[in-house]
């Protein structure tokens, strides 16, 4: 499960570190966030030819995230389409086209999750709810965290020819099973891809992208962090910042 993560580096210099050749504007203005949340603006990378071209540009624009499938009534439905399991792919309509033809990467500095620690004593009164530690997972070196993406094209069957808006573009982030040094966190982790994976994944002229899902992540580092994250009206860089008093008495490995 990948549903909080964090966006704030400088446009420009994601463009720089991925080559990228056009940004769209409406990206450059998309605020920094440290607390991005499902159906929120994320910036991705994508490769395409432009319309009347067969020349292959690679671009960034923003995309909603949660995937809306091109025959969805209405974008409600992406909401539940943030997360896209490797596992199962191909056995999803609203996954495999775009597996096959449209995928992307979902720009992030790191992603937040929560560890269910152990329940209160049994003789304790109060709350029985689960308590959860949250972390603060990026990669461990510089450089930002190339989550493995999706992306699709909806249109809104009630807007005019002329309407700017009549075409949605979504994304979803493809999850995995947590790496050894993840899962004492959650036993899910996104795809986060290495640099050297990044072409790839990103070319149309792949169709089988299938080998890709098993690479090898970039080394990520962990930080216990506060509650604040878990409320979306939260932003801010004091969300990355260190826990002073953890609930977590466990070291996580990394």
């Amino acid at each position: 499960m990948c549903g909080r993560f964090a966006s704030f580096t400088q446009t420009q210099d994601l463009a720089d570190q991925l080559a990228i050749a056009e940004i769209a504007e409406d990206t450059r203005l998309l605020p920094p966030s440290w607390n991005v949340a499902p159906t929120d603006p994320v910036r991705i990378v994508v490769e395409r030819a432009a319309r009347d071209s067969t020349e292959v540009t690679r671009s960034m624009r923003l995309a909603r995230w949660g995937l809306v499938p091109s025959w969805a009534k209405d974008p409600s439905v992406g909401a539940r389409m943030i997360n896209a399991r490797s596992e199962s792919l191909l056995d999803k309509p609203a996954f495999a086209k775009p597996f096959a033809a449209r995928r992307c990467l979902v720009l992030a500095d790191g992603y937040y999750e929560w560890r269910k620690l152990t329940l209160p004593d049994a003789g304790s009164t109060g709350s029985r709810k689960v308590p959860k530690q949250a972390y603060w997972i990026h990669p461990a070196g510089p450089g930002v965290a190339a989550f493995a993406g999706l992306y699709e094209f909806w249109r809104n069957p009630a807007a005019s020819e002329t309407d700017p808006d009549r075409w949605l573009i979504s994304t979803t982030v493809v999850t995995r099973p947590a790496s050894d040094s993840m899962a004492p966190i959650h036993d899910r982790m996104p795809l986060v891809l290495p640099r050297g994976a990044w072409d790839a994944w990103l070319d149309p002229a792949v169709r089988d992208a299938s080998n890709l899902l098993q690479v090898d992540a970039p080394r990520l580092a962990t930080l216990p962090v506060g509650d604040a994250v878990g409320a979306v009206q939260n932003d801010g860089p004091g969300l990355i910042e260190e826990d002073p008093e953890p609930r977590d008495p466990e070291p996580v490995l990394v």
